[in-house]
């Protein structure tokens, strides 16, 4: 438990990760990324809503020319776990063709939304395409396109907190934390 301000009296079991060893990771990310994109055009793609905290943070860590755009997906609405039915809400207006594009997902769960986005960006033939997430929780049985960056290996928990939320609520938080 906490006794975070932040939180108005809502029940979180305990912080999974605090803000000081996210920071860490991330600049960790950057690093590799930076070194695993030594030339081409590279274009940070961020899966709304979930990933801009990540993102944000990450593309400044990102030691190259880059550029950023999001795409919109909609899969869980107010529940705790996916619905299954994903909408694209907002496609990338940026052209993909030839560029390195790197998908950069806040959690990878299910890996329904990552199996619908990832075929709709192959089909517009980039140059390359791998996905980032902040946190992946190995339990997507039918995911079709391996994680090549991870930040950390998520518990089989509902978290929120650093962009994640539940019900549009606890993306302010600094740290990442699980619901009771």
């Amino acid at each position: 438990m906490t006794d975070d301000p932040r939180l108005e009296g809502r029940a979180v079991k305990r912080i999974t990760y605090p803000a000081g060893v996210i920071a860490a990771r991330v600049k960790e990310l950057g690093e590799s990324i930076t070194a695993a994109y030594p030339d081409g055009d590279l274009l940070v793609l961020g899966l709304l809503k979930g990933s801009f905290i990540f993102l944000s943070d990450l593309v400044r860590q990102i030691h190259r020319p880059l550029q950023v755009d999001f795409l919109v997906a909609a899969s869980y609405g107010d529940a705790m776990v996916s619905s299954g039915n994903v909408r694209l809400v907002y496609d990338p207006e940026t052209t993909l063709e030839g560029k390195h594009i790197l998908l950069c997902e806040d959690i990878v769960d299910s890996g329904r939304t990552l199996n619908k986005l990832v075929g709709l960006l192959q089909a517009r033939n980039p140059r390359s395409l791998e996905i980032c997430a902040l946190l992946h929780k190995h339990i997507a049985t039918e995911l079709t396109h391996p994680t090549k960056f991870v930040g950390f290996d998520a518990p089989e928990e509902f978290l929120v907190g650093y962009g994640l939320d539940h019900a549009e609520n606890f993306r302010h938080l600094p740290y990442i934390a699980s619901l009771q």
